[in-house]
């Protein structure tokens, strides 16, 4: 019952551990990509729980201690926090951290090099096309990867009378 509160390292290398484990745990994810974010599947549980348990030693080194481990949940925590705070008052921290939206269609034209490079599969495209109401990539004005993963599809508008021409929204 002693050990309960006994921690097995000093207080200081619980919180170092916590910050260089979500360091490297957060970088992992940003090259995994966004469409692995967006899509979850039982793989990615499977992962997300594996990944859990693989980086659990190294936040607790040899410690069992209740103190312990509400210390790295506390830690833990904090940075997740301090992270959020810091990425709503920093453009460049918000990119670096969140990534940004990717352009991956354009005026009718899938952009191939794009997909590849995200790990979009046309099958994924093709269901952002029929859930957004195209019905094939020559309606797509533009289509964006999104930083959760999702695809947004911006249609083409054409105006009454003028045949082949797009009329998108100007930019503000």
């Amino acid at each position: 019952m002693s050990d309960l509160f006994t921690l097995a390292m000093p207080w200081w290398e619980f919180i170092l551990r916590a910050v260089v484990v979500y360091a490297v745990v957060l970088g992992m994810v940003r090259l995994s990509g966004k469409r692995a974010l967006g899509q979850i599947t039982a793989f990615d549980v499977l992962l997300i729980v594996l990944l859990g348990n693989a980086v659990q030693n190294a936040l607790l080194g040899q410690d069992t201690s209740l103190g312990g481990g509400l210390l790295l949940a506390a830690t833990l925590i904090c940075i997740n926090y301090g992270v959020g705070w810091l990425t709503t008052r920093s453009r460049r921290i918000e990119a670096l951290v969140e990534g940004e939206p990717v352009l991956i269609a354009r005026d009718g034209r899938l952009l191939d090099s794009v997909l590849k490079r995200e790990l979009v599969t046309q099958a994924d495209f093709a269901a952002a096309l029929r859930q957004q109401g195209c019905l094939d990539v020559s309606e797509v004005a533009m289509a964006l990867l999104e930083i959760n993963g999702h695809i947004t599809i911006v249609p083409r508008r054409s105006t009454p009378g003028v045949e082949g021409k797009n009329n998108l929204p100007s930019a503000p």
